[in-house]
C-alpha cells in the first residue's frame, strides 16, 4: 500500500470539509486518536461520532488551510489551520499538525493532534 498517495487522498478530503468521510474512508475499525485537551476515541466508530458532533456544531467554515504533510514508513504528518464560526457564537482557529500511523491495508490506526501555535 502506497501510504504518501494515503496520506494525499485523506489530506484533500479534510480541506474540503469531507472530515467524517475521510475518517470512514481512511481509519481501520480499532483506530484510536487523542488530542491535546486530553480527548481519546478508541474506535472508527467512536471518532466517527466526535466528528459528526463536532461537524454539527458548526455555524460557518471560514477556512481549512492544508500547509504540507510528509510521510516517513507508515507515519505521515500533516498540517492544517481551521477556522470555524461554532452555532454557540464562539470561534476555533486551530493551527495543528496531525500525526498519523498507518497499518499495512493503508487505513489510520492511530492519530494525534499537536497544537502548532
Amino acid at each position: 500500500m502506497n501510504i504518501k498517495n494515503q496520506v494525499q487522498s485523506m489530506d484533500t478530503m479534510v480541506s474540503r470539509g469531507d472530515i467524517v468521510n475521510a475518517v470512514k474512508t481512511y481509519f481501520a475499525e480499532n483506530a484510536s486518536t487523542s488530542d491535546y485537551s486530553n480527548a481519546i476515541t478508541n474506535s472508527k466508530k467512536q471518532m466517527v461520532d466526535k466528528m459528526e458532533g463536532f461537524l454539527g456544531a458548526i455555524a460557518n467554515v471560514n477556512g481549512i488551510t492544508h500547509h504540507k504533510s510528509i510521510v516517513d514508513g507508515n507515519n505521515s504528518a500533516s498540517e492544517f489551520t481551521f477556522d470555524f464560526d461554532m452555532k454557540d457564537g464562539s470561534k476555533i482557529y486551530w493551527h495543528e499538525i496531525i500525526q498519523r500511523e498507518w497499518n499495512t491495508e493503508g487505513k489510520v490506526i492511530k492519530e494525534e493532534y499537536f497544537n502548532a501555535n
